[in-house]
C-alpha cells in the first residue's frame, strides 16, 4: 500500500459516525413541546425536540410522523420544513432536519422519554437542551427576541 491509501484508511476508521434524525417543532397556542430523555436512555435527563433516526427509503417528513407516533403515540401533520442543523457530539455527526408540526390526533403517552413540556419559546433555554436543540431553540427564537425588544421588553 502506498502512503495515501493508508492515510485514506486511517482518515475513514477515525471519522465519525453520521446520524441523520428529523425532529418536531410541535407547536400549540404558542407554546412548543420538549421532552426528556429517561434515565435508561443514552444523554439521559436532556431535553429535546422529539423525533429520531431516518430509516433508509424513508422522506423526512415520513421519518419525523413515524417517530413521533414510536415515541409519543400521537399523530402529526407536518406544517413545514424549520431548518436544519449539525453538531458534533463525541461519538458521532448528528445531522438534523427540524419541521414545524401539530398534532392531529392522540394522548401523548411516552416510550424513550420520563417528561414532556409545553414551554413558550422565549423559555426553551431555561431548560437543559441536548447541544443541537440548543442551536434549533435558538433558530427559533429569534423572532420572539426580536419582537420582544420592539415592545419594550
Amino acid at each position: 500500500m502506498d502512503v495515501s491509501t493508508c492515510v485514506e484508511i486511517n482518515m475513514r476508521l477515525h471519522m465519525k459516525k453520521r446520524v441523520k434524525v428529523c425532529a418536531a417543532l410541535i407547536m400549540d397556542n404558542g407554546k412548543v413541546l420538549i421532552t426528556r430523555r429517561a434515565p435508561s436512555e443514552r444523554q439521559a435527563g436532556g431535553w429535546e425536540f422529539p423525533g429520531g433516526k431516518m430509516k433508509e427509503g424513508e422522506t423526512p417528513e415520513e421519518c419525523v410522523i413515524r417517530e413521533i407516533k414510536e415515541e409519543l403515540s400521537i399523530d402529526i401533520i407536518v406544517k413545514s420544513f424549520c431548518t436544519n442543523v449539525k453538531h458534533d457530539y463525541e461519538e458521532f455527526h448528528l445531522d438534523m432536519d427540524v419541521y414545524y408540526c401539530e398534532i392531529k390526533e392522540g394522548i401523548i403517552d411516552m416510550s424513550v422519554h420520563d417528561q414532556y413540556a409545553w414551554v413558550s419559546v422565549i423559555d426553551l433555554l431555561s431548560f437543559e437542551l441536548l447541544p443541537a436543540d440548543i442551536k434549533v431553540a435558538n433558530i427559533i427564537m429569534k423572532p420572539y427576541v426580536k419582537k420582544n425588544k420592539k415592545n419594550g421588553g
